[in-house]
């Protein structure tokens, strides 16, 4: 069985016209970088991963999660992360209560507090769970955003243009933090990005949407 993340002759398309074609495996550690404008069908080829494709695109080929079949599974169970360009945190909620939600079902209050309080020290966020997320800086969010995908346990992670509205400097901080915690964890990483910058520091094999087919496969 194999390990890791493959897009099986994934062909996505939108009025009989095809936008994304990518047949292609990641393995645990490793990135995949899908490089193209804005409107290319990159963020559509995650929707379709994820199991949230629209109703206005249509999609044939196979999503497999280290050899498993996932391409009918409801989304909630595919147990694949993604991290948007958007933090998305709840506002209503503290640092705390939102690495929380990222839990399983389960556990004590102390045990599953003790959790998160682990993964805020992972982070450098030591002593943040009682902080209200609108005081926290762009990278600081970016890093707990992180963090809730990672205590939900995902086989795979999913990065849509996930470092965009960050500046020079912070983008390239986060973006080593995610990388690292991704490899650290062994997760196969698929990354869409129209940033030349991303790519070069993912490392990996690159595919341009511009150019893409079916068997546009890594050696």
């Amino acid at each position: 069985m194999a390990k890791g993340l493959t897009l099986k002759n994934v062909v996505v398309r939108k009025d009989g016209h095809t936008l994304v074609a990518v047949d292609h495996h990641i393995a645990p550690g490793q990135v995949l970088t899908l490089m193209g404008p804005s409107g290319s069908g990159k963020s559509t080829l995650l929707s379709y991963i994820t199991g949230t494709l629209a109703p206005a695109f249509r999609a044939e080929g196979r999503v497999l999660l280290d050899g498993a079949d996932v391409t009918e599974t409801a989304p909630h169970k595919r147990h694949i992360g993604i991290l948007f360009q958007d933090d998305l945190l709840f506002p209503h909620l503290s640092v705390g209560a939102n690495l929380a939600f990222g839990l399983a079902p389960g556990g004590s209050r102390a045990e599953r507090a003790e959790k998160v309080a682990e993964a805020l020290m992972d982070v450098g966020l030591d002593g943040y769970a009682d902080r209200d997320p609108a005081t926290l800086s762009g990278g600081q969010k970016a890093r707990v955003a992180l963090v809730r995908m990672l205590l939900s346990e995902p086989s795979a992670l999913l990065l849509d243009e996930a470092f965009s509205r960050l500046d020079a400097g912070r983008r390239a901080q986060v973006r080593s933090f995610v990388f690292d915690r991704a490899k650290a964890k062994n997760l196969p990483v698929l990354m869409v990005t129209h940033d030349a910058d991303d790519a070069e520091a993912a490392g990996g094999h690159v595919i341009s949407l511009a150019s893409a087919t079916p068997h546009d496969v890594a050696p």
